[in-house]
């Protein structure tokens, strides 16, 4: 009996040894997690702190771009291509010398609107007058969008998709145009924008990169006390077109200041290459595009009324402008901002009253109107 009692005795010695240790690390266990979490909240709330830092860095960072972009705005650099003014006059005497003359053209082309086949009413973005198109020369499907008529950023849409299902601009890219320009008459042309820049009482052909974002060219347009070209868009002074045979300038001036003058531009050094007085008036025209080297004027009234094309001035003299077909475009908001022709799709994209019209046109040949 001793004997078992002194082994009980050492078993609960042992037992109340064991519970001091288990208290002792679960005390310890305890202490450690404590510490980890202090330390753990120690690391969030640095997180939080770095995290704080980083978005007012970011905020200051894009206020810098936006004064950087005001002072290049305010203090824009000079196009790395140099007029040579005596080689422009030049150029200018060869287009005045054939000036009116009979043109020779390029292509096959030998179509002219018939009618207006269909009219699409997209969306309304941005306000009452601007200007969307796509490339007239390249296969892209972009959309690029100038909104008014006095603005150095561009909006581009990937495709027709995201520019008809977006009310916002979030899913359009931003070029932002080393000078702002005037009028609604700009053009995109195989991976290039030709816009209109105003510098006093003259008028610069403004050639863009629109791949690397630069100034490939610019010229002064050969045009003397320039005035609106139509008597309904006060801001448009020059519209470039492109159809089948090229680019095209439409002006007016006050030698000739009831009608307008058309001229055909080099695409690659914006050289003028021939001029015409045309017979079509600048009075109620809201505005105009060439067809197969075929000046097309559409006309409206004031308030305004039913558009139609009732002016058509053929340089190559294939055909007379009485034989030529009076589209009437069907009734609508208001007056044309813009008319852009696409060669490649014989379709209009029109502004109208800040509302994006397609209109797809009807084709005959000349020799069949």
């Amino acid at each position: 009996m001793e004997y078992v009692e002194r082994r009980l005795t050492l078993l609960e010695e042992r037992i109340s040894q064991w519970h001091d240790q288990s208290s002792r690390y679960s005390t310890e266990l305890r202490d450690f997690k404590n510490q980890v979490l202090g330390m753990l909240e120690a690391a969030e709330k640095e997180r939080e702190a770095m995290r704080a830092e980083a978005e007012g860095a970011a905020v200051r960072v894009d206020r810098l771009e936006r004064e950087v972009d005001y002072l290049e705005t305010q203090n824009p650099a000079p196009p790395c291509v140099e007029v040579d003014e005596t080689l422009m006059d030049k150029q200018v005497a060869t287009a005045k010398q054939r000036k009116n003359e009979k043109y020779t053209k390029l292509t096959d082309c030998s179509d002219t609107i018939a009618s207006v086949r269909a009219m699409k009413i997209l969306k309304r973005f941005g306000s009452a007058s601007g200007l969307w198109t796509k490339d007239a020369a390249g296969s892209s499907e972009k959309i690029y969008v100038f909104d008014g008529t006095a603005n150095d950023t561009v909006y581009v849409f990937p495709r027709m998709r995201e520019f008809t299902l977006f009310s916002a601009t979030r899913k359009a890219a931003r070029i932002k145009l080393p000078y702002p320009w005037v009028g609604t008459g700009h053009l995109v042309y195989d991976g290039h924008l030709y816009y209109i820049r105003q510098q006093g009482p003259s008028f610069q052909v403004i050639k863009f990169n629109l791949a690397n974002k630069t100034v490939v060219d610019s010229s002064v347009f050969p045009a003397e006390e320039q005035i609106p070209v139509f008597g309904l868009s006060p801001s448009t002074y020059i519209e470039v077109s492109a159809d089948e045979e090229g680019l095209w300038a439409i002006y007016a001036t006050k030698e000739d200041e009831k009608n307008m003058c058309l001229a055909k531009l080099d695409p690659v050094s914006l050289d003028i290459e021939q001029m015409w007085d045309t017979p079509c008036p600048r009075q109620n025209a809201e505005g105009a595009f060439v067809v197969c080297g075929a000046l097309h004027v559409v006309y409206n009234t004031r308030p305004p009324g039913r558009a139609r094309v009732q002016c058509v001035f053929d340089v190559s003299g294939t055909l007379a402008p009485e034989d030529a077909a009076l589209a009437y475009f069907p009734k609508r908001y208001g007056s044309h901002a813009s008319l852009k022709y696409s060669p490649r799709e014989r379709q209009i994209y029109a502004w109208d009253d800040g509302y994006q019209i397609i209109y797809r046109m009807e084709m005959k040949k000349k020799l069949e109107v």
